[in-house]
């Protein structure tokens, strides 16, 4: 079935829909590249989101990239397949409980425990266009003006290039910083151009980002202090789960947290963390098994 939509410059252009076994193609490209399962009842996202790459890659029709990417070794062209399958909703202080927990007691309890070091270590995992790390970090400059002169990293990652580039220019539309950012804080570390706020460099050179996939090999890390890794989980397979579970509370000070998703949970699939509850949020630490 052929619809037709109108492209960017005002002509028409197709958008294809494609078949079951090019469906199942696609999915198995993305589990095997990034360990996301893709729902069977995803079909429509994926013609909408491979509609949209192949246009503004310059392919005539969807069913031309796809002859691409099945017969030539693309690695570029299977990258931005991938990226542009993997879900990026975000939003500042996200559910706002798990950042109150990391202001009121998990920061309070690194800071004991790394008062000698004066160091502090908060990777966030998955963290899309980076709305997650940077809340972290005005959390940081507006309550613990003690850390100034401490080596305060915080990690962010994710495995799409793309919007990693957007997280680290700290450019944010007026429909992004509506969605959970105090209008005190815009006010304060954010400067407006156009139509688009842009985050200050003392937040903003707080975060570090990096490329990492998940499903694929990490790099050397330090231990860390908190991790978070929400609403990830949920998109891999048990066997993925599992080894990245492991891998995380390997990465864990012997007092550090780990912070997963409200529907999360490393219950049943690596029973060496312990379940703690901090008031209203839930967080995993290493079991003292």
């Amino acid at each position: 079935m052929l619809t037709t939509i109108p492209s960017q410059a005002g002509a028409d252009r197709r958008s294809v829909s494609i078949s079951a076994d090019d469906f199942d193609y696609i999915r198995m490209l993305i589990q095997r590249r990034s360990a996301i399962v893709l729902d069977a009842e995803k079909m429509y996202l994926a013609e909408a989101r491979l509609n949209a790459l192949a246009r503004r890659e310059g392919f005539a029709s969807l069913g031309d990239l796809l002859v691409v990417l099945r017969g030539e070794r693309d690695e570029t062209l299977t990258r931005k397949v991938v990226e542009a399958m993997t879900t990026n909703e975000t939003s500042f202080f996200r559910d706002l409980v798990p950042f109150e927990s990391i202001r009121t007691v998990l920061l309070p309890e690194a800071i004991r425990q790394r008062q000698g070091e004066r160091v502090l270590r908060i990777w966030s995992a998955a963290c899309s266009t980076g709305q997650e790390p940077y809340s972290i970090a005005m959390i940081l400059a507006e309550h613990f003006p003690q850390l100034r002169d401490w080596n305060i990293q915080i990690l962010a990652t994710d495995l799409s290039t793309e919007i990693l580039d957007r997280a680290q220019c700290g450019r944010f539309s007026q429909l992004e910083v509506n969605r959970g950012l105090p209008a005190r804080l815009l006010v304060k570390y954010f400067g407006k151009q156009g139509n688009d706020w842009f985050l200050q460099d003392e937040i903003r050179k707080m975060v570090e980002f990096r490329e990492i996939n998940l499903a694929g090999d990490w790099p050397l890390m330090h231990e860390f202090d908190i991790v978070l890794l929400r609403n990830v989980l949920i998109y891999f397979d048990m066997a993925s789960k599992r080894r990245i579970l492991q891998r995380v509370r390997r990465l864990l000070k012997p007092w550090g947290s780990l912070i997963l998703g409200g529907a999360e949970t490393t219950l049943n699939i690596d029973d060496a963390y312990e379940r703690v509850q901090l008031e209203k949020t839930i967080v995993y630490r290493r079991g003292k098994s």
